[in-house]
Formats: C-alpha cells, structure tokens, sequence
C-alpha cells in the first residue's frame, strides 16, 4: 500500500467516525433539545455498558454459562459496591481482586 492511499485511507476513517459526530452537535447547538429526549439518553450509557459486559460474564468458550460462574458472583459483588459508593475506580479495582480470587477457587 503506497503512502498516499494509506494517508487517503486515514483521512476516510477520520471522516467516517468524526462527521456521524459533529452533525448532531451543529444540529442541536441552534435547537432546544426535548425533554423526552434528554431523559431516554440518560439510559444509553447503562445500556451500552450492560452489554459489552454481559458477553464477558455469562458466555465462555461460546456457551452460555450460568452455573459455576464466578463471574456472575464478581458481578453482583461489583454492582453493589458501585451503586454504595458510586466510585469507577473501586468498583474497577473491587472487579478485578473478586475475578482473581474466585479464579483460584
């Protein structure tokens, strides 16, 4: 791949994940944002976590895996103290020492 399409290349990628970006910014910066609106995107962020999360716990070796799984265990442990002391860095540290000692169970 000569330099040129490769720099054609970045500028391609740079374009597709900056613009899909920027419209809606320049389009709401001139707009009232409904309320409706406001408050069903107050979920997005639970929502996509939830999800990149979930594969992570409950699926190993592409089963579903429910019984015996530790992870499940580290999960409910790190909900806790995330929703007690509403600290990512707690709660990160508290996933990763629960996952390492149920892993040596």
């Amino acid at each position: 791949m000569s330099n040129t399409a490769l720099l054609l290349l970045i500028l391609c990628l740079f374009g597709a994940s900056y613009l899909p970006r920027l419209f809606p910014m320049l389009y709401f910066s001139q707009r009232q944002v409904p309320q409706w609106f406001s408050d069903w995107m107050k979920y997005v962020p639970i929502s996509l976590f939830a999800a990149l999360v979930f594969k992570d716990v409950f699926i190993s070796d592409n089963q579903f895996e429910l019984i015996g799984n530790g992870r499940i265990i580290a999960m409910f442990l790190v909900a806790g103290v995330a929703y007690k002391t509403r600290s990512m860095a707690v709660s990160v540290i508290t996933g990763i020492a629960a996952v390492f000692l149920l892993s040596l169970i």
